[in-house]
């Protein structure tokens, strides 16, 4: 059961990490799962973590993406305001939009802190042997395909570790033709998630899953809970979730550790 900074200050303590859950990973049901499947590795590996809980707003990164900059402003302060309240000094977080936002965005209001992809912690724990992974685990062998999602590949060169964390599983990783610093978007980044589709002759996500279903993986990895809903979608459009599983990273080390 993760426990609150409000309930760690009242204590005088401090967690070793701030695990930031986001609004995808806090109200969407689907990205529930992923925020339920890291903290259980957490709780697992024994690493110190907390949540704002109830504390915790919005970064503001679709509204500024969007471009509301002065409803960011608001956003950002008042989390900034809580954050180093608390003192906080470093941050994991599922979310690659959240991640580029504290890690870039932050520092010139104010706002500086250590701040990780949970991916990237999941490798270094996989590295030191924290992670011990079922040598016989769900994935070995198969076929699995990983989705870059923009924020954490082309806005912050976060290409390995996602791979590293999948080649542990024993799994067979294979590529789509547009991946890494050429990866095409799932359709969702910019706040596009939160609008209608402009014309056009096929969505985004369509053309994404379809690259996806090309390579003949039976799960489509992700790192980024908008990501994971796009893809499903489209997956679930050209009726293909009885056979390709669209399953996070941290889903997938939950499943195997031992």
């Amino acid at each position: 059961m993760a426990r609150s900074m409000a309930e760690l200050a009242m204590r005088g303590e401090t967690p070793e990490i701030l695990f930031w859950v986001g609004c995808s990973g806090s109200f969407d049901q689907r990205a529930q799962k992923i925020t339920k499947a890291f903290a259980t590795i957490l709780d697992k590996v024994g690493i110190d973590y907390a949540i704002l809980g109830k504390e915790e707003a919005c970064t503001g990164d679709p509204a500024r993406r969007a471009g509301n900059e002065f409803l960011f402003q608001m956003m950002a302060h008042q989390n900034i305001q809580v954050l180093n309240g608390y003192g906080i000094k470093k941050i994991v977080t599922a979310c690659p939009h959240c991640f580029n936002i504290l890690k870039n965005e932050y520092p010139e209001l104010g706002g500086n802190y250590e701040v990780i992809h949970h991916t990237v912690l999941l490798q270094q724990l996989i590295d030191e042997g924290k992670i011990r992974l079922n040598e016989s685990g769900s994935f070995k062998g198969k076929k699995i395909v990983y989705h870059d999602s923009c924020y954490l590949g082309r806005a912050n060169d976060v290409y390995e570790a996602p791979r590293k964390v999948l080649e542990a599983l024993d799994s067979e990783l294979v590529e789509m033709k547009r991946c890494r610093s050429k990866g095409l978007c799932c359709g969702a980044g910019g706040a596009q998630m939160f609008k209608e589709d402009e014309p056009g002759d096929k969505r985004i996500n369509i053309e994404r899953t379809d690259e996806a279903l090309t390579t003949g993986a039976s799960v489509i990895a992700s790192a980024c809970p908008f990501c994971n809903t796009m893809i499903t979608d489209g997956v679930k459009n050209r009726e293909k979730e009885s056979e390709v599983g669209v399953l996070d990273i941290a889903e997938m080390v939950a499943m195997s550790m031992v």
